[in-house]
């Protein structure tokens, strides 16, 4: 608990405390000193620093989620879908945010299908072929330059398209 951070894909807080309070209790947890405000200034919610969680949009909490995962200024960091209920212009600061953890020496590692996280990435490992009982096999991993051309991945057309290449499909 010391090296890592986890952000789950539905995450359960407190509804009646503010975000202030949220980040004061989870702190604790973990025995940090931590400035609330810089922290939220990380996910853009400075602006609902005193609004309760109940009262906040998807995407709002998601941003949330994601700022409670760096309470404890971990060097690995582990999200599932950090991006559900996010505007595109959420995603992009939440691309500016882990852009920044890994400029630090972070280690990032996201779960996700937004073909902009996926594109981002510096390494991708592509799990399927599908959900469930078909997934968890894997198909490919490397760059996302290099996923394109995989010839196995069903996200791979999709990738192409984002990156404007075109794959071997």
């Amino acid at each position: 608990k010391k090296i890592i951070g986890v952000q789950l894909q539905a995450s359960g807080y407190y509804p009646g405390l503010n975000l202030l309070q949220l980040i004061e209790l989870f702190s604790g947890l973990y025995n940090q000193d931590i400035v609330a405000m810089e922290l939220l200034e990380q996910v853009n919610l400075v602006e609902k620093a005193k609004a309760k969680f109940k009262d906040l949009s998807g995407g709002q909490k998601q941003r949330f989620s994601v700022a409670t995962t760096l309470i404890n200024q971990p060097r690995i960091i582990f999200l599932d879908e950090p991006t559900t209920g996010l505007h595109f212009h959420d995603v992009r600061k939440l691309l500016e945010a882990l852009q920044a953890l890994v400029e630090k020496g972070h280690t990032v590692l996201v779960i996700e299908h937004n073909m902009e996280i996926i594109k981002s990435a510096d390494w991708v490992i592509d799990l399927g072929p599908e959900g469930g009982k078909m997934g968890g096999n894997l198909v490919f991993q490397g760059t996302p330059e290099d996923l394109v051309h995989c010839l196995d991945s069903p996200t791979a057309p999709f990738l192409a398209e984002k990156l404007s290449l075109k794959n071997n499909h």
